[in-house]
């Protein structure tokens, strides 16, 4: 892409947006033949003003346009490339809200075709189809970005605002996946204040979750502690709550504690990792097992796999392993894909700190296995192999060699 006349990187994104030349030139207000001109490199595009128009008819960044330097990753099974990302960005930087407080929006998808597609993009996150996620999400946040534009006051407003919150928060989650930190932070940033207006607390609880963990990745330790604990202090479940909102407000609660964890470990206090875990623990056990309100996965397992990988974070390798050992079959082979390889890829970290390195190299394989793209899409991964191979004696075993070929990744 980066070596194309600028026509025919216009050519490429029309096809990829399943454009005719001619609807493209009706949205442009040119005719079919002018576009057929720019890209085949007859007609230049010598004018920033009709390069901005075309980039927002196609919905990319123009720096796409006019050949900004993209890094695009070695292929890999299902990951997120940096085309993907850019388009995520651009989709980021629009603020039709506003432009709907000055004119009226024509049309928006209908509310309920929105929940059938925020629901599936849940689903094919928490499946860790991260590719296939980021090429929908684009045009999921222009969708609900326009319905939460279009509904101004009422329970449709409201429903919208949910809708737009959630929507951020899985391209907050996918984009902290892929190491691009500081677009996650934006994404969960924007969800705190559409969950406000959808005046839902729980939502805007796994808003500040979602902060947090994007602060967090960005080294930003403290400040990820305090908004965890902070916000989960003031959404401790009550007793007069009715039993299913209870369970949800439990399962946001207990998210909270288990991230606050995390983040302590991070910088070793490991009596508040004590605490918090105890108090997710406690949370798990009143919840009485393990469900997925709101898209949380909370429950007595996920709270045993936030043991093994503070420990991990706290450079107890051998309490991570033996906390693993012990973690119920049936609970964690009930979880969906993306947690267990999550799970596989922090004990992988674990059996290095012992330096059991076929161990660690079998729990990278079993990672890849499940979900491939938890294993080859993230950085961390990348991380994890290379020193799996630096402290493997000898030549590596031919699957862990596939891997690390597979990956890109060197000693």
């Amino acid at each position: 892409m980066d070596e194309l006349p600028i026509g025919r990187r216009v050519a490429y994104w029309r096809g990829r947006r399943k454009m005719s030349q001619q609807v493209f030139a009706d949205r442009l207000g040119k005719s079919k033949s002018w576009v057929d001109k720019v890209e085949r490199g007859v007609r230049r595009l010598d004018k920033f003003s009709v390069v901005y128009e075309i980039a927002d008819v196609l919905q990319v960044d123009v720096q796409l346009l006019l050949g900004k330097d993209v890094e695009r990753r070695p292929e890999t099974q299902n990951c997120i490339d940096q085309v993907e990302v850019e388009e995520i960005r651009a989709a980021l930087e629009r603020y039709d809200q506003m432009s709907a407080f000055f004119q009226a929006v024509p049309h928006s998808p209908p509310l309920a075709e929105m929940r059938k597609a925020v629901s599936h993009a849940w689903l094919t996150y928490q499946h860790a189809k991260y590719g296939v996620l980021a090429r929908t999400l684009p045009k999921l946040l222009r969708d609900a970005q326009a319905a939460d534009s279009a509904y101004a006051t009422g329970a449709e407003a409201k429903e919208a605002a949910h809708l737009l919150g959630q929507v951020y928060q899985i391209a907050s989650s996918a984009l902290r996946k892929v190491g691009e930190h500081e677009l996650s932070w934006l994404a969960a940033d924007r969800s705190i204040a559409v969950s406000q207006r959808a005046g839902d607390q729980l939502l805007a609880g796994l808003a500040s979750f979602r902060v947090g963990s994007a602060l967090l990745a960005l080294g930003r330790v403290r400040p990820s502690l305090e908004v965890n604990v902070n916000i989960a202090n003031r959404l401790a479940p009550t007793y007069s709550q009715e039993p299913e909102h209870r369970g949800q407000r439990l399962s946001v609660y207990g998210m909270l504690l288990l991230n606050g964890a995390m983040a302590a470990a991070r910088i070793g206090d490991s009596a508040t990792v004590r605490d918090l875990l105890c108090g997710a623990e406690q949370a798990s056990l009143e919840l009485g097992g393990d469900f997925n309100h709101y898209w949380t996965s909370f429950g007595p397992t996920n709270v045993q796999l936030h043991r093994c990988a503070a420990a991990v974070e706290l450079g107890d390798g051998r309490a991570a392993v033996e906390t693993h050992e012990k973690i119920d079959v049936v609970g964690f082979n009930a979880l969906l894909p993306e947690r267990r390889a999550h799970h596989y890829l922090d004990i992988a970290r674990g059996y290095t700190q012992i330096g059991n390195i076929e161990k660690a190299s079998e729990m990278l394989l079993e990672g890849d296995r499940l979900a491939p793209s938890e294993i080859r899409c993230r950085p961390l991964a990348h991380e994890v192999l290379s020193d799996v191979l630096r402290r493997t004696r000898g030549t590596p075993p031919a699957p862990i060699a596939e891997l690390a070929e597979q990956m890109g990744v060197g000693v």
